[in-house]
């Protein structure tokens, strides 16, 4: 089951208009530590423009996946770039 938080579609007009960098950071980390299926102790987030990169480990594949949906949720689909790893 994946959360559903408030999603932003045409994420780049939001940062043009205000929309903090470091805002979007806290909410797509808030996000990930909301759900209580997932250890998001070793993912970092980073903002990049419209992107978020979320680096760092994750235990499965499914957790890969997983974070990186919630992370779509918060700043749209196709704006995530995931560079994590699997242990």
């Amino acid at each position: 089951m994946v959360l559903q938080f408030q999603t932003y579609t045409g994420h780049e007009e939001h940062c043009e208009r205000g929309h903090s960098q470091s805002s979007t950071r806290a909410a797509v980390e808030s996000a990930l530590r909301a759900d209580a299926e997932l250890d998001c102790s070793e993912i970092t987030v980073t903002i990049l423009g419209p992107y978020a990169v979320l680096e760092g480990f994750v235990r499965t594949t499914g957790d890969f996946v997983r974070a990186t949906l919630i992370a779509e949720d918060v700043v749209g689909k196709g704006n995530v770039q995931s560079r994590m790893l699997r242990r």
